[in-house]
């Protein structure tokens, strides 16, 4: 009999201290659009340094099905299947989600170079204005905010419906150029070598813009806490550290103090852009651009 009332308590202690346990907060990504995409890494990466570094008991787990970045943003908004999505900026993304206004990739996401066909090269070596540039067709995913920056600039632009369909358009040479930031494309065009792809080696693009994790609008417990674990990582220089192991080697491959530089303006760069904080941002000196913008 005292040995059942000693069971029975310590079962109840156990129950009611399991209570008070803090549940693990599973946080939901979008699952990469193909085996072979690695844009996923970094980002997935860093988020998991912002929560080791805001201390929350947490799981982080894909989606069960593969996401094109138009449908994560849709079902971010809606609040269901995705928890966090990853993207590029702009007004009516942040009107419509809740972004942590730390640009993850420091802005390089708006440093392009160009995917093109290994037979172009050729079209683009010599020193070209920013109209002559604008004469070659490009291509771009439909909804990224890229496709109406680069419009906006000047640029003809076809739009594709999924990630894969944009090298295809190039590879068969309906399009001439594939901007890409210099942290994605030599990933891209690893994969897409036996097609034809390279990268171009003397131009690059450049428009100010950030890279964002955003939330389902109304969670702003998840935002604060990746908000309060990237601030920390910054403060202890673990971000930079970060940063710098992903792309050190990718930014110096683009060589870019030995290409022509195009700036850019970015139309649709929200106000609330932390631009006044400089720690936030890579900067180089690459030559002056040669363009009549």
């Amino acid at each position: 009999m005292v040995w059942q009332i000693r069971f029975t308590v310590g079962v109840l202690i156990f129950f009611v201290a399991a209570s008070c346990w803090p549940a693990s907060l599973i946080v939901r990504y979008p699952k990469p659009e193909t085996d072979t995409d690695k844009r996923t890494d970094y980002p997935l990466t860093l988020l998991q340094l912002a929560l080791d570094t805001s201390g929350v008991d947490y799981r982080l787990e894909p989606t069960t099905q593969v996401m094109t970045q138009g449908r994560a943003l849709q079902q971010l908004h809606k609040g269901t299947h995705v928890d966090v999505v990853w993207s590029m900026t702009s007004e009516q993304r942040e009107s419509e989600l809740l972004p942590i206004r730390i640009p993850i990739y420091k802005g390089l996401i708006g440093w392009r170079i160009f995917l093109i066909h290994k037979d172009n090269q050729n079209l683009f070596s010599h020193p070209m204005t920013l109209t002559e540039l604008q004469r070659h067709p490009v291509v771009q995913g439909h909804d990224w905010p890229d496709s109406t920056i680069l419009r906006d600039n000047g640029f003809q632009v076809f739009g594709t419906p999924n990630y894969n369909a944009t090298f295809d358009m190039l590879a068969y040479k309906r399009v001439d150029l594939f901007p890409r930031s210099i942290v994605e494309i030599w990933a891209e065009e690893k994969a897409h070598h036996s097609s034809g792809l390279m990268v171009e080696k003397t131009k690059l693009l450049r428009y100010p813009t950030a890279f964002y994790y955003f939330v389902t609008p109304g969670n702003q417990k998840l935002a604060d806490i990746i908000q309060r674990g990237l601030e920390s990582a910054l403060s202890k220089g673990s971000f930079d550290e970060l940063f710098y192991q992903f792309h050190a080697a990718l930014i110096a491959k683009a060589t870019l103090k030995d290409r022509q530089v195009y700036f850019l303006d970015n139309t649709i760069l929200p106000a609330a852009t932390p631009l006044d904080r400089p720690e936030l941002w890579f900067e180089a000196s690459p030559k002056d651009s040669t363009s009549d913008n």
